[in-house]
This record gives structure tokens, sequence and C-alpha cells, in this order.
């Protein structure tokens, strides 16, 4: 019994050694991402983004013309104490639209970001751990993927499939898979020779427990750096589909599609598309910060 007990001990004191340190080096994470001023002003600008996106039926001063509906009386009406934006050419009240028009890049965003990890990051492994003819499989086809300029192939995914925002995202998870398959199997390559991945095949521990327990989650650090900075090219992207209408379509509140319609009117009605543009420049500039930022903090060659 006595034996028992001690070893009980023993192994909890080493698990919270194990936590104490990981409690530790997330409290310094933490510290070096707040130094970065610009960061924690793109931090702000994303959650902030997010809350209105979320609360918008709720914060937008007209939420039946944010979600469409029209007032010719007072179209093409200049910012004013009544429309801080001022309006469209439908009479709706602009600020109204880019509150809603939040909720698109974010949604599409989310769902790309998703998709890709889910293709993407399972087959680097898999490539990386296995080598041989799947690694050469594998690579190939991203070979294929990566040979096309990511918006062209977007844009003739989206022509070929039907425009809207659904095709958008299929066409965008499509285009952006072998980035991450290719990051993630460069370092499987490095991570199925350490000492512990060598140790658990010893042990019997099947291939895909390897890769799930051990390659795949020393995999993070860099792949949440990639996808924060790629949240912002995926915006733009959708932005850009919107904007030469493979995307929304009318009467949907989304940025690009508002700096499209504003294009006929930039001289007389400028603050149709400026406003909606900010809007995409703040949110890709937030997610570019923010994905340095961790870029700082979580690459373990540029920690001091």
């Amino acid at each position: 019994m006595a034996a028992v007990e001690t070893a009980v001990k023993g192994g909890f004191s080493d698990w919270r050694l194990r936590r104490q340190s990981a409690i530790e080096e997330s409290r310094y994470n933490v510290r070096v991402f707040l130094r970065d001023k610009l960061a924690v002003a793109g931090l702000m600008v994303i959650v902030g983004t997010v809350l209105i996106a979320i609360f918008a039926g709720y914060l937008a001063p007209y939420p039946d013309q944010g979600r469409g509906n029209s007032d010719m009386q007072n179209r093409l009406q200049g910012p004013s104490a009544k429309n801080i934006m001022g309006t469209d050419q439908q009479g709706r009240d602009v600020l109204s639209r880019v509150m809603f028009g939040a909720r698109i890049p974010l949604i599409i965003s989310t769902v790309v970001t998703a998709g890709v990890l889910l293709v993407g990051v399972p087959l680097g492994g898999i490539a990386g751990y296995f080598g041989g003819w799947i690694d050469e499989a594998v690579m190939r086809i991203t070979d294929i993927f990566l040979a096309f300029p990511a918006l062209v192939l977007a844009l003739a995914l989206v022509a070929f499939l039907g425009a809207n925002l659904r095709n958008v995202a299929i066409a965008l998870v499509v285009t952006w898979w072998p980035w991450y398959s290719r990051l993630v199997r460069g370092m499987a390559i490095s991570l199925r020779e350490r000492p512990y991945v060598l140790a658990a095949k010893t042990m019997g521990v099947g291939h895909f427990a390897i890769i799930r327990r051990h390659i795949l989650p020393n995999t993070i650090g860099p792949v949440i750096v990639q996808m924060t900075v790629d949240v912002g090219s995926v915006i733009l992207e959708v932005a850009a589909l919107s904007f030469i209408g493979l995307g929304a379509k009318p009467p949907t509140p989304e940025w690009g599609l508002m700096v499209s319609d504003g294009r006929e009117y930039i001289l007389s009605a400028w603050w149709l598309s400026t406003f909606a543009g900010i809007g995409i420049f703040g949110l890709v500039l937030a997610y570019n910060l923010v994905g340095d930022a961790l870029r700082d903090v979580l690459d373990p060659r540029l920690k001091r």
C-alpha cells in the first residue's frame, strides 16, 4: 500500500509540475502579446467587429434598411446627424448596411479556415509521417492546386459551381488547403524522428494514434499563425469575388458588393464605397497585426 501511495503521490506531483509549467508558459506568452500595442489594437478591432456583427440588429440605427429594405425618398443623402454615413442609391442607411455587412466576412472566413484545417492539416501530417508513395501522391496533388493563383482558381470554381456565398466558401477551401498541407508536412517530417515518436513506435502505438497524439498537436503553433494571417486574405477574396458579381447578390449587405455598387457614384456620393472599403481594410489589417504578434509568441526561434 505504501508503494502504491508513493507512486500516486509521485504521479500527481509530476502532473502538477507539468501543469504549472504550462501555466507559466501561457502567462509569458500573454505578456509578450500584450507588449505589442498594435496587436492589442488589432485584437480590439476584431472583437469589436464580432460584437457588432452579432448585435447588428440592436446596434444599427435602421435595422430594416441594414437587411435590405429601401427608402427611395432619402436616396443618396450625404453623412448627417440622421444618417452618420449617409444613404445609398436605394435610400438605405450606409451605417446599418456596414454593421450587417460585418457578418458575412466573419462567417465565410470562419467556415473557410475550418474547412482548410480539416482537409489540409491531416493530409499534411499523414504525408510527412509516412513518406514514400503516400507523400508523393499528396504532394503532387497539392502541386496541381498550387500551380494556379488562388484567386484565379477560386474565380473559375465559383463561375463553374454558381455565383453565391456557399460556393465562394467551397471554392476558397479547395484553393487554400494545399498551403496548410505543405506547412504541416514539413513539420511532420521533422517530428517523426523525435525520440518520443520513436519511443511510441517501440511501444506498439498505432501510426494514426501517433499522428493524432504527437505529430498534429506539435504543429498547432505555426498553423494558428498561418490561419490568423490567412483570415485577412480570405476576407479580401470574398470581397473581391462579390465585387465582380460572383459572391453576394443584392440586397445582401456585403462589403465587397457595397464597394461595387458605389463605383458609379464615386464622384458624387463618395460615402457609398468609402465606409465599406474602410471596413475591409481595417479588419484585414487587424488580422495581420494579430498574426504577426502570434508568430512572435508561438515561434520558439523568436522567443527571447
